[in-house]
């Protein structure tokens, strides 16, 4: 059985879910519930695309790892810049592409700080980061800086051993993403079908690229699969409200 408040999430009860995360905030036993039940609270914001509330939680779960630093060094850091990308990534889905840049800056920045952080992981955050500026510089219609951060990103993620087989599948999602909104459908399409067929928002941003070349039937088989998601996260956070409400058109 789902979390409860999930499910009113994904019901697009909004509000209700926010009452129960409340409470669970306010009932938390430890620092670390606490801290759980808070990021549930930024992902219930982020399904109503809500960039401020989102990142004001996750700071609230980030200051709980900061408290962690001493005692788990390797993992701690890491959570901080993972909750700090996961602002940006409803920052950059809900519009405000500045406050996107500086939480996906920052979330790189605490990354690295991760005490004698192996190759692949310090890899890992220049891909994240290069991918969000080539993603921010399409969204702005800059399609030089879109590219060039491909490269980059391209580069990040060739360095990689151990974690480049997990992280591929993201690279189509990239230069899906920046096809799209550069206004390149065709290529969109293609290379969001090689991207991870299971994650809704790559269905919905498959659904927005269908409706771009005409084929509505293609373009609501896509929502109804984003919409179907169950999971709490950024991505289902946006391509679960975004494809119902395409549904109920």
């Amino acid at each position: 059985m789902p979390n409860p408040g999930v499910q009113l999430d994904l019901d697009g009860k909004g509000a209700a879910a926010r009452e129960f995360f409340q409470k669970a905030i306010d009932s938390a036993a430890t620092p670390q519930a606490k801290a759980n039940a808070q990021r549930n609270m930024a992902m219930s914001w982020a399904f109503e695309g809500n960039c401020q509330k989102t990142a004001e939680y996750e700071q609230m779960v980030m200051d709980y790892w900061v408290t962690r630093e001493a005692e788990e060094p390797g993992n701690a850091f890491y959570q901080e810049g993972e909750m700090a990308d996961e602002a940006a990534r409803v920052c950059i889905d809900a519009g405000d592409l500045d406050a996107a840049a500086a939480w996906y800056k920052k979330g790189h920045d605490l990354g690295l700080k991760e005490p004698n952080i192996s190759a692949d992981r310090a890899a890992l955050w220049e891909y994240r980061w290069q991918h969000a500026e080539a993603r921010i510089a399409a969204r702005r219609g800059k399609k030089a800086d879109a590219r060039k951060y491909i490269a980059e990103a391209r580069a990040s993620l060739d360095k990689m051993t151990d974690l480049k087989a997990q992280q591929e599948s993201f690279y189509p999602y990239l230069t899906g993403y920046v096809a799209f909104y550069l206004g390149d459908y065709k290529s969109a399409l293609a290379d969001l079908q090689k991207a991870q067929q299971n994650d809704p928002f790559i269905q919905c941003l498959l659904g927005q690229t269908y409706e771009k070349l005409g084929d509505k039937d293609q373009a609501m088989e896509a929502y109804k699969r984003a919409a179907s998601a169950r999971a709490h996260n950024p991505p289902a956070a946006y391509a679960v409200p975004f494809s119902k409400k395409k549904l109920a058109s």
